[in-house]
């Protein structure tokens, strides 16, 4: 397996799918990891592309075999991180990036504590709070729960290799950058 792999964690509400975004455009040598779901693919989603659409019992059969580097169930759906997928990224030579929450990112650095875990931070629970709100795609309810959840996830952040804080995009993609550049390099 390749030592250029990073974990890129944090809240609901965060920004890490942005951040990635505006590392990748800086980073073309960077790839995403495509996770496996048990979920139907939405409209115009692509196996393969957007995810690993896998049946239950499939899924659960890959889990036996220790196929996966972390899953989760959300609900009635797995969700998780393929190690071929992983290993898929090393041998066309790109930068693995997981973008996953915290319970999965923790168990990627067991797996592989070579790899280097960056946790993005809001400037503030005020901040996540307008931030989820201002996505329109969850009620008071939804919202007050990913709060505790973040509240709870936050707590976690100092088992991370770095803390980045999301206030200024520009700034926060540049540091993350930076990070990996060098994770890179050292390797």
């Amino acid at each position: 397996m390749s030592n250029n792999l990073f974990v890129l964690s944090g809240p609901s509400g965060s920004g890490k799918n942005t951040v990635y975004n505006g590392v990748a455009a800086l980073i073309p040598e960077i790839e995403k990891t495509v996770s496996a779901t048990t979920r139907a693919p939405r409209e115009g989603e692509i196996d393969g592309v957007d995810y690993y659409f896998i049946p239950v019992k499939e899924f659960e059969k890959k889990i036996r075999a220790d196929e996966f580097v972390e899953f989760v169930k959300y609900g009635d759906n797995y969700y998780g991180t393929l190690r071929s997928e992983i290993k898929r990224l090393a041998d066309i030579g790109k930068i693995a990036v997981l973008i996953i929450e915290v319970r999965g990112a923790l168990n990627v650095k067991r797996v592989f504590p070579e790899s280097e875990s960056i946790f993005i931070l809001p400037p503030s629970i005020d901040v996540l709070r307008e931030r989820i709100l201002g996505r329109g795609q969850n009620t008071e309810e939804e919202t007050e729960k990913r709060l505790r959840i973040a509240e709870q996830e936050m707590l976690e952040k100092e088992k991370y290799d770095h803390r980045v804080i999301n206030d200024d995009l520009e700034v926060c993609v540049n540091e993350v950058a930076d990070i990996i550049r060098k994770g890179v390099k050292k390797k």
